[in-house]
């Protein structure tokens, strides 16, 4: 256990070196979660306990590339005003010597838990040479973590049609006396999968079925499944590794959707239907979802993806997570909304009412690069309408949101956003009698686009100069903006690491 507190101080250490000059960076987002310094990726250990939200997360603390995980981790008493705690778990035993993997958390008879995957390379080859089995960590205080000393809880994959080696990021519930998790999984023959375990006590876990399988355009490998239950419905989320692109979907490396459906818990089968995405835009990876002491459904995510251009890297620092968002089912589906916490991040506001745009329209003290815009247009005569932010016209930099009244598509256009990033993203789209609703959050290096109130969103990273800060409607033909809120929007990410027995 000494070595484990050694590697945890040690990585602590390395953040606290850089983490000033890395908040000076001009992309640094200011009310969405990113580490200190350095390289992040899936959110992990998502949980209430103690009356406070804590969030874990993928994290190389020496460098802003993808490295040996250790877990990360930010506190929030309001999932809006989150403080950095010293970094949770680090590669330090036999069984998880190349990484801490992903996992979750769940509270047990005071203490807080967390579940994750202790991974080994075996070889050259990432794909091919690896070990991966399940371990666990615990905390009296939700800060300090110490390894149980009999890892792995989970070793070696059961007998079947499942692969051996790719068996990673478990999410652990409590249903009835007993305590589930869900671990993602591969067929021999690269089908992906979901495995459901079972225990009593978190320590002695049996397999009890694979849960659900992919069939035709489903992937070859499912990474970081959580099920739970929503409004009645029974929900697998999980990111499918190698879709296709079908017409307007999965253009991203992966994806990240959902499946509605019943879990019977006797015999571990999931029967659900058809999937469906969480996010039509370009940086949505490996949500993980937790319920707090309201009862609320709350979603988190990686807002990157993995292969993309990261711009921010050349100033030692790299991913960050989605705002927080509400989850509800609404005819089936889930719909997805800001958590109500963040409107306390609101300074102050311009409003406007019934102004017609024909050709483009600039309005007075609508602009910003950290802001939140409410705004309903009704699409009147308009065949196309929407508007641009981090806009810049002597740079040539824009983002460009546009609804086309014939396609009935929503589109995200990032080609002249700025650094790094290009592409279009497209989600189909219904107006509302004749209306289009758009909750639009914008941050130093990030947008995110809520649609209708939550029925899609699309999320992208954005690289634009200092100095891209204009907004601009657009329609062709006639269109109405029938009201516009903007609210510039507050720091509330960036407190200092909390001392404690983990740091140095």
């Amino acid at each position: 256990m000494i070595r484990h507190e050694e590697a945890t101080k040690k990585a602590t250490a390395s953040i606290h070196q850089i983490k000033e000059e890395v908040d000076r960076n001009h992309w640094r987002l200011q009310y969405h979660v990113a580490a200190p310094a350095y390289w992040i990726n899936d959110p992990n250990g998502f949980s209430f306990y103690n009356g406070e939200y804590h969030l874990f997360y993928q994290h190389h603390p020496y460098s802003a590339v993808w490295g040996p995980m250790h877990w990360g981790h930010v506190k929030s008493k309001d999932l809006t005003t989150w403080e950095h705690l010293p970094v949770a778990l680090a590669p330090s035993e036999e069984y998880d010597k190349d990484g801490c993997f992903s996992g979750s958390a769940i509270e047990k008879d005071g203490k807080l838990y967390l579940m994750y995957t202790g991974h080994i390379w075996t070889g050259a080859n990432h794909d091919t040479d690896l070990e991966q089995v399940q371990c666990l960590a615990v905390s009296d205080d939700g800060v300090n973590f110490k390894k149980l000393a009999n890892n792995p809880v989970i070793g070696a994959a059961p007998d079947g049609d499942i692969h051996p080696n790719h068996i990673r990021d478990p999410k652990v519930w409590k249903h009835g006396d007993e305590y589930y998790c869900v671990i993602g999984n591969k067929t021999k023959d690269e089908i992906g999968q979901v495995l459901l375990y079972r225990s009593s006590d978190l320590l002695e876990w049996e397999f009890v079925n694979v849960a659900a399988k992919g069939e035709g355009n489903f992937g070859f490998m499912w990474e970081c499944p959580d099920l739970f239950s929503l409004d009645g419905c029974d929900v697998l989320v999980m990111s499918p590794q190698g879709m296709e692109p079908d017409h307007h979907l999965y253009h991203n490396l992966h994806q990240s959707g959902y499946v509605t459906g019943q879990l019977d818990y006797e015999t571990g089968k999931l029967d659900h239907g058809s999937f469906e995405l969480l996010d039509y835009g370009f940086d949505f990876y490996a949500p993980q979802t937790t319920i707090d002491d309201q009862g609320r459904r709350v979603m988190i995510a990686w807002m990157a993806m993995w292969e993309s251009e990261m711009p921010e890297q050349e100033f030692n620092w790299a991913g960050a997570m989605i705002l927080p968002r509400q989850l509800f089912i609404q005819d089936g589906k889930i719909i997805s909304k800001p958590m109500p916490e963040v409107e306390s991040l609101r300074n102050e506001i311009t409003a406007f009412e019934n102004v017609l745009i024909d050709g483009k329209k600039v309005l007075d003290g609508v602009s910003g690069d950290c802001l939140e815009l409410d705004v309903t247009f009704d699409a009147k005569e308009a065949s196309m309408f929407g508007l641009k932010v981090r806009v810049n016209k002597k740079q040539g930099e824009e983002t460009v949101v546009q609804y086309d009244v014939e396609e009935g598509f929503l589109t995200l256009d990032r080609n002249r956003a700025g650094k790094g990033l290009d592409g279009i993203r497209k989600a189909p789209v219904e107006l509302k009698n004749h209306e289009l609703h758009l909750r639009i959050f914008i941050d130093k290096s990030s947008i995110e686009v809520f649609i209708n109130g939550g029925e899609k969103v699309m999320t992208s990273r954005l690289y634009p100069g200092q100095a891209s800060t204009g907004i601009e409607f657009f329609a062709e033909g006639t269109a109405l903006i029938k009201s516009l809120k903007k609210w510039s929007l507050r720091k509330s990410i960036g407190e200092e690491l909390v001392h404690s027995s983990a740091t140095v």
